[in-house]
Order: C-alpha cells, then structure tokens, then sequence
C-alpha cells in the first residue's frame, strides 16, 4: 500500500507541482495517474520512487515512511518513457542490472534474468544490444529488468507512448496481465485516456498539482466531477452546453428538458451529455437540439456527426449506415438518463449511474476514450 499526506513539491521559482495532495494507492492495485502536460503526475510519480523530494508531507510503503529515504531502499522499479537501457550492455545483462546493483553473484543473477526474459518471450534475444531491437522489445526489456529484482511497487512513467498504435494496444494488454499474474502494486502514469480506462482499477485524474477526481474507471467516465474532468475524459468531447431553468423548464441550446432536483427559476448550469449517449432525429423533438449537419467523421464502426445551430456546436456517435448526409435539419436528443448537470462547474448529486459492460468501450475502438 501507498499513503500520500499533505504531499507538497515547489520547485525554484515558486513552481508549485504537488499541492497539498492526500492518497492511498492499495495493494495489488493497478492505479493510473491521468492529466495534461504539467499537472504533476510525473513529479508525483518521481516522488514515490525517490526520484524527488517533497517540500512537504509524507510517502509511506507498505507501512514504513520513505519519505526520506534514497531510491534504492524504497523497494521499487521504475520503467521510464524512453526505457533507459544500457546501449553497452545486451539483454541478459540490462535485465540483470538491479540485481547487480544488490551484488547478487552473477551465476544466480543471469539465472534470474534468463528466468525473467523467458517469461517475456525474450530467451531468443539475449545476446542483443538494445539497439537491434524493435520498440515493443525494447519495451519488454525494461519490463523484465523491473520484474527480475521482485519490487514492492511498480511505477511506470509512460511507457508505451514510444509504440505505434498496434504495438500498444497489444502491450497495454500484456502488462495488465503481466500485473495480475505478478499481483504488485503497479502506478501508471499516462496523458492518455484510453490507457487509463483500459489499465487502470482505479484513476487519479490531476489538474494543477491537486487531485480533481478519483474513482473506478466506469466512475470517472459516466460521472465526472468537474468540468475539467468532463473537458479532458473522451476522445469524443462531452457535449457541454449553457443552460437556465425558466418557468419550470431547463432551457438549453433550443431544448426544453426536465429540471433536476435541487434547481430552480433563474439557476444557470452546464449541462453535459457524451456524443455515445446523444441519438439523432430528422423529426422535431422539444427535448432535443436543432441543427444542421456540418461534418461527418468515420469511426469505423461508426460515425461523429457534428451538428451546429449558430453559436452552439453537439456532437453526436451513430452507428454505420445511420449517419445523416451533410448540411440535413436534423435534432440532438440526448439520453436523460446518461446526461449530467453542474453548477458552479460542480455535478449536481444524483442516484449514480449504474455501471454496465457498454458504457466503457471497447479497447482499441477509439470512441469514448
């Protein structure tokens, strides 16, 4: 187990990377850290591994407090964006290195390694040098060189944005299953969302060095916290409209819907819908959005369908041989029952959506994520 308190980092010149963060990361657990360039899921991560020390607050480890102490008595591996392999060394010896560090004897530690790369498929490649291999074996080289020393935790900064696209869905699989078999507490840091909810038990999703929210990947895909989160979650942006609660009715971008529980006359809100929870209609609706058709997006297995009506721009996921044709009146309906409502930039609270297999998509599909 990871616990985090009051974890603080201000660099030289008041750069405040960590600010006041509480966090407890439980054992066994696959636990992403998900944000935007410069929201301090890196330092974060260095933080645990040592790498960095806080200005303020505490990391403990299983129950002992690290914060203080050098990287190497932390009990942890840390696979790094760009692999970090030894250009000098072939496989068997990169693997071997942090046992090498520990003067393990060198019979018992190429032993171990050979044991290690084995499980990775890698036995054939043990007299290479990193720079014979492709990126994918390269990738399960530094992987093997954290599984050979056995560490508490695992922290993996990024490690498969070096992939082309196929290579990493098949590598996001491997390492999920390569946790579960290893059962060690694994950190994740990512700015990609589909890694995230593919990955993750749980995610972080950070802003400005604070924790905007934490949860389930099924949690922080359907009930956002915030309109950061709302913002960032979805390759297919929500749908974020300004509306106002007149004369009983939710006004918004041409809609009138049912008003939440807790609004009244005059209350202004955002009101968020996802494009996959958004159908289309070529028939006039009160509860829906007009518009007109103004690009169209193949998917694959489906299609984005943009719809404008001035200044308001919904976007909206059909499937195959549904879409409309370009510039067709056609009306936004969104699913009450998926939509969100904030106000002050805060989701009003409600009944949780029940999570179910076909909120999340699919890994690999590209919609959603």
């Amino acid at each position: 187990m990871i616990s985090l308190h009051g974890l603080t980092k201000v660099f030289p010149g008041g750069v405040r990377a960590l600010d006041d963060l509480d966090l407890e990361i439980g054992d066994g657990e696959f636990f992403a850290l998900l944000g935007p360039s410069g929201c301090g899921k890196t330092t974060l991560l260095r933080t645990i591994a040592g790498l960095e020390t806080p200005t303020s607050g505490t990391v403990a480890i299983g129950g002992t407090d690290v914060t203080n102490a050098p990287p190497g008595r932390r009990d942890v591996a840390m696979v790094f964006q760009d692999y970090a392999l030894f250009p000098h060394m072939d496989v068997v010896d990169n693997i071997a290195y942090p046992l090498r560090i520990k003067k393990v004897p060198r019979a018992e530690r190429r032993a171990k390694a050979a044991e290690t790369a084995a499980r990775l498929s890698l036995s054939e490649l043990l007299d290479r040098r990193p720079g014979q291999l492709s990126g994918g074996q390269q990738q399960r080289v530094a992987l093997a060189r954290a599984v050979a020393c056995r560490p508490k935790v695992f922290l993996f900064d990024e490690p498969l944005s070096n992939l082309d696209a196929r290579l990493r869905l098949e590598a996001r699989t491997f390492l999920k299953r390569l946790q579960r078999e290893l059962g060690v507490t694994t950190v994740f840091v990512t700015h990609d969302q589909g890694e995230a909810l593919a990955l993750a038990d749980r995610i972080a999703v950070m802003s400005g060095g604070r924790l905007a929210q934490v949860g389930t990947p099924a949690e922080v895909f359907q009930r956002p916290a915030d309109l950061f989160v709302a913002s960032f979650i979805g390759s297919t942006p929500m749908n974020l409209l300004p509306g106002r609660v007149v004369d009983g009715g939710l006004h918004v971008a041409g809609a009138t819907l049912p008003v939440p529980a807790g609004l009244a006359d005059g209350d202004e809100i955002t009101y968020g819908v996802r494009p996959e929870y958004t159908d289309l209609s070529t028939t006039p609706r009160p509860d829906a959005f007009p518009g007109h058709v103004v690009v169209l997006e193949n998917l694959g297995t489906a299609h984005l369908v943009t719809v404008e009506n001035g200044d308001t721009i919904v976007q909206a996921v059909v499937p195959e041989g549904s879409e409309p044709e370009p510039g067709a009146a056609v009306w936004a309906v969104p699913r009450q029952d998926r939509a969100l409502v904030y106000r002050d930039g805060t989701l009003l609270p409600s009944d949780p959506v029940p999570a179910v297999a076909s909120d999340l998509p699919a890994a690999g599909t590209g919609q959603g994520i």
